[in-house]
């Protein structure tokens, strides 16, 4: 069984994967976009792209916010306070940083 630590790297390393392909996406619209009609009025190409555009930036909004979790955690890991409830001081159960690794707070609390 993997330690947390080997878990959160797994899934950082995950992460750094999905977000350089997101932006591989992203440039891909992007240069789709300067080449396509500017006029999106008319352009029945111009919804599909400013579509995906706005799927990707969302992708990579919550893929950047996981990473973001992921390092807090790996910090938390290194001063002692992983599995620490950030809001009530109480331990987080195995089972919930089991499913989400990088939980910031005990089950009664994320469910209040």
């Amino acid at each position: 069984m993997a330690t947390a630590e080997e878990r959160l790297i797994a899934d950082r390393e995950g992460t750094l994967e999905l977000v350089a392909s997101l932006n591989a996406d992203w440039d891909g619209v992007v240069n789709a976009s300067v080449q396509a009609n500017a006029d999106d009025e008319h352009d029945p190409e111009g919804a599909t792209i400013a579509f995906e555009r706005a799927r990707i930036e969302a992708s990579l909004t919550r893929a950047r916010a996981r990473l973001a979790d992921i390092d807090d955690a790996l910090r938390r890991l290194d001063d002692g306070t992983y599995g620490v409830c950030e809001q009530c001081g109480g331990a987080i159960a195995a089972e919930r940083l089991e499913a989400r690794p990088f939980a910031r707070t005990c089950f009664t609390c994320a469910s209040s």
